[in-house]
């Protein structure tokens, strides 16, 4: 393991590329508590020279030292670096630092994806560094471990595709979740938007207000079909539809599906306990999750429900966006990249109320 290579007193060195959205900032929050690790840089093009806590008065005290440019950062003296940018720019940091010996973990869904082709069919961006998906592992721990333990860049999934997959993951890992009729109605805070505002986040327009958006063709549509492809081993095609929320974070995704084989709530509980059982940031629930109860942390809530009257099992899982539904995800990724115990640094108890 790469940890056996470290000095005893040493920890690992890791840069946040991209400072002022907030998944760059939720990294900074969980990694600076990390007993393993330390912030050695973070970057922002727009606001270099500044103080990161310029950006994020949270960290006001805590974090202040000078953002520089991405140019400034030597990989060679970085054991991980985490992209917290757009689509379309973290392949080129890829391109420019895969064979440069850190480790990457991209928050972006430049490699989520199976192929160039389909990122290019869905995100409608040209894809600059195709050779980067023969070596990108999907960041999901709670199906990919082993990979991802191997891996030297890890594709961060996206937040929908979190919550959504480890929903319905049990059903199709056993072979039983018939994908005719098959829907996940998802719902989202405003900062799954990230933090540029439009027109779509601005206040008037979300506060008191929800809304339906991407129907049909939302590009993590296809991120979920093709992980629940990887488990069922055949093709799935199921109707994903997005829904803003008028509140800053978390998200609630209940899915629908019938089952191909016969079905009881016991049944369908021990299902899910024995999918889980090792997974430590999935907590499954006696009762419908609320986001509040999952703010702040690294946890999906699931509740498996039973409806005998239409013989379809009812899913409902809440996770924070920021945190399970990336940075946190990344962190975990890291850990286990990094031969470390995975829960180390991600044991924050969430915010309620």
């Amino acid at each position: 393991m790469d940890q056996l290579n470290k000095m005893r007193n040493s920890k690992y060195k890791v840069s946040i590329v991209g400072a002022s959205g907030y998944t760059g900032s939720e990294l900074a929050r969980i990694l600076i508590h990390h007993p393993e690790v330390e912030i050695v840089s973070i970057t922002s093009e727009s606001h270099k020279g500044k103080r990161f806590s310029d950006l994020h008065g949270q960290f006001s005290g805590i974090i202040d030292f000078e953002l520089v440019g991405a140019d400034d950062v030597n990989v060679a003296e970085v054991d991980v670096v985490f992209l917290a940018l757009p689509h379309g720019v973290s392949m080129e940091f890829v391109k420019r630092w895969i064979d440069e010996g850190v480790k990457i973990v991209d928050l972006s869904g430049d490699f989520r994806l199976s192929s160039p082709e389909v990122y290019e069919d869905w995100y409608k961006k040209d894809h600059t560094f195709p050779k980067g998906f023969d070596k990108a592992v999907y960041g999901m721990p709670e199906l990919h471990f082993e990979s991802i333990s191997e891996a030297s860049l890890i594709a961060n999934p996206g937040c929908y595709p979190t919550a959504s997959v480890l929903s319905l993951a049990p059903l199709f890992e056993a072979g039983i979740g018939n994908t005719d009729g098959a829907i996940i109605d998802a719902k989202s805070g405003t900062t799954g938007a990230g933090v540029k505002a439009s027109n779509t986040t601005h206040f008037s327009n979300v506060n008191d207000n929800f809304k339906a958006y991407g129907i049909g063709t939302h590009r993590h549509t296809v991120e979920i079909q093709e992980q629940l492809s990887f488990l069922l081993k055949k093709s799935v095609i199921l109707q994903f539809t997005p829904h803003l929320l008028p509140v800053d974070r978390g998200i609630l995704a209940t899915s629908y599906i019938s089952i191909d084989t016969e079905m009881d709530q016991e049944k369908l509980t021990a299902l899910y306990k024995d999918f889980y059982k090792n997974k430590p940031f999935v907590r499954l629930r006696n009762q419908a999750p609320s986001i509040k109860e999952v703010r702040g942390s690294n946890y999906a809530d699931v509740y498996p429900y039973w409806d005998k009257r239409t013989g379809k099992a009812i899913v409902i899982t809440a996770i924070d966006n920021l945190v399970k539904g990336a940075a946190g995800q990344a962190v975990h990724n890291m850990n286990i990249m990094l031969g470390l115990n995975e829960s180390i640094g991600l044991l924050q108890v969430p915010m309620q109320p």
